[in-house]
């Protein structure tokens, strides 16, 4: 499901929140993917949300953002399984995987 951009993102969550709550599970439990894409400096303020949300496996690109230390970057895929985006075939096989 495709929740549009940035501005879009507190739409995203409350569907997958409500999503969770529906199917008494948690939204890690859900077959969702979140892909955030670099082209705001809002980006970072979202990312930042979901992983105090406590959401995993979120995929990042088109780069990854300059802040992201290798610690930090170690940190983060070890513990929320973020990873970056590749190509459109690779991804979509991943995301369906989820």
């Amino acid at each position: 499901m495709d929740m549009g951009q940035c501005n879009d993102a507190y739409g995203a969550i409350q569907v997958a929140v409500a999503l969770a709550d529906a199917f008494g599970c948690s939204v890690n439990e859900l077959p969702l993917s979140f892909v955030l894409s670099w082209y705001e400096q809002k980006a970072v303020c979202i990312l930042l949300t979901l992983l105090h949300l406590g959401i995993k496996n979120i995929r990042l690109g088109p780069s990854l953002p300059a802040f992201l230390s290798p610690n930090i970057l170690n940190y983060l895929v070890e513990n929320y399984g973020i990873a970056p985006i590749t190509t459109p075939d690779e991804d979509i096989k991943a995301l369906m995987k989820q």
